[in-house]
């Protein structure tokens, strides 16, 4: 029985810690976005990737609508 004069207030300490801590992330916009960056890195174009020619040729081409991308021998990939 003694042992709840230290499990009360241990308790409502950690308590008082986690509504601190709700308080504080929601004040530094933790929960803004919780599926933004979940979803954008399935849509990565990966320009980082590429050489600075083809990255280039990507933007001036990326504006005219739906084009495909060249394969890799350099044709536009139709028939």
């Amino acid at each position: 029985m003694s042992i709840l004069y230290l499990l009360i207030p241990l308790s409502l300490i950690l308590l008082g810690l986690a509504v601190w801590a709700f308080f504080w992330a929601v004040q530094h916009d933790q929960f803004d976005d919780l599926e933004g960056p979940a979803h954008r890195i399935l849509f990565d174009d990966d320009d980082n990737d590429l050489a600075p020619e083809e990255r280039e040729r990507r933007r001036d081409t990326s504006g005219g609508g739906a084009s495909r991308p060249p394969t890799r021998d350099g044709t536009s990939g139709r028939d």
